[in-house]
């Protein structure tokens, strides 16, 4: 399997290239030359295999010869087996047609984990493989940060910088990565939004004082959804899912909560493989640059609004881009003066070809806090289920697809719940009435000590930081 870049200007890499590289040098996002397919009987014969075994499939064509089908099969059953239900991503019914996806049964409670624990493993695979180590600079909303951490942390070839912005997550995202306390995690909050970190992050990665491929000391790698391997490992959910409900002889349809586009892309890339996919509902809240620019083709970025889901509040969603460039005919050169000229103007209109080549399968609806609480309302008291309020946009937006006849009345609406309700039991319990308990599993949580450092919000500070912390000199540092 050969990837390129979005910007069409960097070297084609194999999986175990992109999975190191995250962020490709001309700026651009990896993603395969060409999308594997599976026929209908090879998804049928899918059918009532347990997770593990539905993701050595998916990821074996994108894994390529990079890894065994036996190394595969061992990170796989290993990164699985940890989490807290056999299932691994349950389906729990709310009514005929509604349905969530459970997604936050892992070590840090949300959908991250899913993918971070898996590229946690392919790191350290990798890395040993080739005597190497990786600084990962990463930037959070609130999920990523923990679920990236939890991934590395005491990892000896790899250290892990996490930007996020400060008071801008909810207290019990903040304390699953500030009381991580392994040397090799360095935790900082800058002052600022998510966007800010986001671009921070980007920006290092061709910064030739700090990131190896172009002259600087440290070797980068991203945790971020910029890096391929993390969408590869949220395709399965789709399938896992779709085939409980019938797949490949019932379409479903899917709404997801989303900010920077990687989990409802993800849904593109099961789609694009075979999978019978209706519609992918792309839910926001009101800080919805994704529903603009699907709806009317109009991607301009607005001051961020905060509000009770903070994991969305995010106005440029890095994997769009990966999107526009299939949709637009995967011509690399002018999607990359495309993205040049939003980076300077922070606004662009999608050409015809990108908006017709959405049309086929996404529909987007935004909510605000209102509708997000009586999402949360009804949820408990149609289904008797707590939802967190991300969970909430979703959900919204599958039923007011539903309501204005997006969707068809026979076809399974499947909503995908990103994270335990107790990660925000203040908004949770200001809907309901009820305040959702953390698990046994992490319950002395708030009795952990914290340490992250505090930094101004410009790009010089982070990047000095990063620099005088790091205990990797070395592109290729051997151990």
């Amino acid at each position: 399997m050969e990837y390129v870049s979005t910007r069409g200007n960097a070297p084609v890499l194999d999986f175990e290239g992109v999975t190191l590289a995250g962020l490709a040098s001309d700026g651009g996002l990896y993603l395969p030359r060409e999308w594997p397919r599976f026929s209908e009987d090879q998804i049928r014969a899918l059918r009532g295999k347990p997770y593990w075994a539905v993701a050595v499939e998916v990821m074996k064509p994108f894994v390529g010869d990079c890894l065994t089908e036996d190394e595969l099969t061992k990170l796989c059953t290993e990164v699985y087996g940890e989490f807290s239900h056999a299932a691994v991503t349950p389906l729990i019914q709310l009514d005929e047609q509604h349905w969530l996806l459970e997604l936050f049964h892992g070590p840090t409670l949300a959908f991250k984990d899913i993918a971070l624990q898996m590229l946690g493993r392919l790191f350290e695979t990798f890395l040993e493989r080739r005597g190497e180590r990786l600084t990962i600079v990463g930037a959070t909303s609130g999920d990523t940060g923990s679920a990236a951490i939890r991934a590395v942390a005491g990892l000896d070839r790899v250290e892990i910088f996490m930007l996020h912005p400060h008071g801008k997550v909810s207290d019990v995202q903040r304390r699953q990565m500030t009381t991580v306390l392994a040397p090799n995690v360095h935790n900082i909050a800058i002052d600022g939004s998510f966007d800010d970190a986001q671009r921070h992050v980007k920006r290092m990665f061709g910064d030739a004082a700090v990131n190896g491929p172009v002259g600087g000391p440290l070797q980068l790698g991203a945790v971020n959804s910029i890096n391929w391997s993390r969408l590869m490992a949220q395709v399965v959910y789709y399938f896992y899912s779709a085939l409980q409900l019938g797949a490949p002889d019932r379409k479903v349809a899917y709404s997801v909560p989303t900010g920077n586009f990687g989990d409802v892309f993800a849904g593109y890339v099961a789609a694009q493989m075979g999978l019978p996919v209706e519609t992918l509902i792309v839910a926001t809240n009101v800080n919805d640059i994704l529903r603009r620019a699907i709806t009317s083709g109009d991607y301009s970025a607005g001051e961020v609004t905060p509000t009770i889901t903070p994991s969305m509040d995010i106005q440029v969603s890095s994997n769009f881009e990966r999107l526009l460039f299939d949709c637009g005919g995967r011509d690399g050169a002018a999607l990359g003066d495309q993205m040049r000229g939003f980076d300077g103007a922070n606004a662009m209109q999608l050409s015809n070809a990108q908006r017709d080549g959405m049309k086929a399968l996404f529909v987007s609806y935004s909510a605000d806090q209102e509708q997000t609480s009586r999402a949360m309302q009804w949820a408990y008291q149609a289904g008797g289920q707590i939802i967190d309020p991300h969970t909430a946009v979703g959900l919204s937006a599958a039923r007011d697809a539903l309501e204005e006849a997006s969707l068809d009345e026979v076809v399974p609406i499947v909503t995908l719940a990103t994270a335990h309700p107790a990660k925000f039991r203040d908004a949770v319990e200001r809907a309901t009435g009820v305040r959702p308990s953390l698990p046994a599993r992490v319950g002395d949580l708030f009795g952990r000590e914290e340490s992250y450092a505090e930094l101004a919000g410009d790009y010089e500070t982070a990047r000095e930081f990063v620099l005088s912390n790091s205990a990797f000199s070395s592109a290729t540092a051997s151990a």
